[in-house]
């Protein structure tokens, strides 16, 4: 924790060795400071800096979107679509979470067995649905560019909503399944296309419009949302 104008806010403080100079950024998950550090870099010298920016971090953190638990009567977006959680304790031998249409016909995820354990059954639920609905989409697009991706892993990234490793590695944010088809679709064809080029030239670019509609719009969307993709479970 750290003290900025009489206010205690949770601090992470990390060192990078290809920093080069002192990074400050908001982590919505843990409604938390990360402020990044150059290898040589004292840390008196970061903390200065930090008091120094002390009204532009707390006025990014007081911004940020509620939390969403997931709970019984919360909103939560899957696949781009507002869905209520609703808990469904008599259901049996039917999947422990269902997509189903609500009483007044909204999309609703019916949640069934013991009350304590919906917040984890909804988490399994999204990831295993993201995890269906990327791997096909990375097989697509890595055939259409003739190009072969390693493993696919699903990561709860903060930072970024999917990367791609020199091995030919790709992970992924799981929360990418409460985007709407087209985003999701941009950040697999992003991560694909950095299977042939491991940059963001103007080739690089040219290459993820052959596989991507719209690859702009996507980008302004996950600026416009993202905040509140990583507040809600």
């Amino acid at each position: 924790m750290i003290d900025l104008a009489g206010r205690a806010v949770p601090l992470i403080l990390r060192r990078h060795a290809r920093a080069r100079r002192i990074g400050l950024r908001i982590d919505p998950r843990r409604d938390a400071l990360v402020l990044t550090l150059p290898p040589r870099t004292a840390e008196r010298t970061g903390l200065a800096f930090l008091q120094e920016q002390a009204g532009w971090a707390l006025a990014q953190l007081d911004a940020l979107p509620p939390k969403v638990p997931f709970a019984a009567g919360a909103l939560t977006p899957f696949r781009g679509v507002e869905h209520l959680i609703r808990h469904d304790a008599a259901a049996r031998g039917r999947g422990a979470v269902r997509v189903e249409a609500g009483p007044d016909g909204a999309p609703t995820l019916a949640v069934a067995g013991a009350a304590e354990h919906l917040p984890r059954r909804v988490a399994d639920f999204m990831k295993r649905e993201a995890r269906a609905a990327i791997r096909p989409l990375v097989a697509e697009k890595a055939a259409a560019l003739g190009v072969r991706a390693g493993r696919i892993v699903l990561r709860d990234q903060s930072t970024r909503w999917g990367s791609c490793t020199a091995a030919g590695d790709l992970n992924f944010s799981w929360r990418l399944i409460y985007c709407p088809p087209e985003i999701l679709d941009y950040v697999v064809a992003h991560e694909v296309a950095h299977l042939r080029h491991m940059n963001h030239s103007p080739a690089f670019w040219a290459t993820v419009a052959q596989i991507a509609p719209a690859p702009r719009d996507s980008r302004a969307w996950l600026r416009a949302h993202g905040q509140r993709l990583h507040r809600i479970g």
